[in-house]
């Protein structure tokens, strides 16, 4: 496929998906897609009445349910209290750059969210998933380092950025660790990620009281190189859709893949460590307590 829009949605009709942070955003953008297209969608959001309030702005069949990437037992009870087939987990929820912060089991708030949540809810899904599993990064990954003597900045002085771009480079490296798992355990379930370029969402939104030099700079920038929300989700669809290989990485096709028609693209050096992959998963198990379910298929 060389091209990708929305017209290309394929019907979804008796497909379920769940989006997390689907109140907002590119989230948002790919459940409305999704609905409009037959499937039944599911926003996993921590606020209820946000969700409320952006399923009415759907079509179609949309349920809202709550959950808290940042405390592990709200994790456990969404999955516990879901018991349908799912045939897509788009594992879009975050939080970018924030003051330093802490999850309810004492993670490092954009570490403990974006990777160890969604890390946990993937493999107390996965049972009930039949399809496909897409979780979103970002470009940033590129400047990630996996510190492992220091995972949840408790020793280094916080620097929100590089704790960011940490937690990107984690989504990915979780991902080719998932797809390896699936590979071996026989499993016919797809792990695939995306980024969504520059888009124009409410990620920075507790920086909107700054109004320093930089900070207006980085809203001009923004303004003129940023995509729409619609246009920004298009990666995640075709992650979730497209015949792609598992561990396929989409991302927009233009100049520097800040925008444009969504296509696979690279990875850091660092994404593409097999072994950092595979340290990374056994300490995530570790600090959340949850394990790959499904049983390896050894060979004969």
């Amino acid at each position: 496929m060389t091209t990708f829009t929305l017209a290309q949605l394929p019907a979804m009709t008796g497909r379920t998906v769940v989006v997390t942070g689907a109140n907002s955003g590119v989230g948002r953008a790919a459940a409305r897609a999704l609905a409009a297209r037959g499937a039944r969608v599911v926003l996993a959001v921590r606020d209820p009445a946000k969700g409320e309030a952006a399923a009415a702005t759907m079509t179609g069949d949309v349920d809202v349910r709550r959950l808290d990437l940042a405390d592990l037992a709200s994790v456990r009870a969404f999955a516990e209290g879901y018991a349908e087939p799912i045939d897509v987990l788009i594992n879009n929820a975050g939080v970018m750059i924030p003051p330093l912060g802490r999850t309810a089991d004492g993670f490092e708030l954009q570490f403990g969210t974006n990777h160890l949540g969604h890390f946990a809810l993937t493999n107390l899904l996965l049972p009930r998933i039949r399809g496909r599993v897409v979780t979103v990064s970002s470009s940033g990954h590129r400047a990630g380092r996996i510190d492992f003597a220091d995972l949840n900045w408790e020793r280094r002085p916080y620097r929100a950025f590089p704790a960011y771009a940490q937690s990107k480079l984690a989504n990915l490296l979780f991902t080719a660790e998932l797809h390896r798992r699936l590979t071996e355990s026989g499993s016919p379930v797809r792990a695939t990620a995306a980024h969504p370029g520059l888009a124009a969402t409410n990620l920075l939104g507790h920086l909107d009281g700054d109004r320093s030099l930089l900070h207006r700079l980085q809203t001009a920038v923004t303004g003129r190189l940023a995509q729409s929300d619609e246009d920004g989700a298009l990666p995640t669809l075709y992650a979730a859709v497209a015949d792609v290989p598992g561990g396929s990485y989409a991302g927009p096709g233009g100049f520097l893949e800040a925008r444009g028609t969504p296509k696979l693209v690279g990875r850091s050096k660092a994404a593409r460590d097999g072994a950092a992959a595979r340290r990374l998963w056994t300490v995530s198990e570790e600090l959340t307590g949850v394990a790959f379910p499904l049983a390896v298929q050894r060979a004969r």
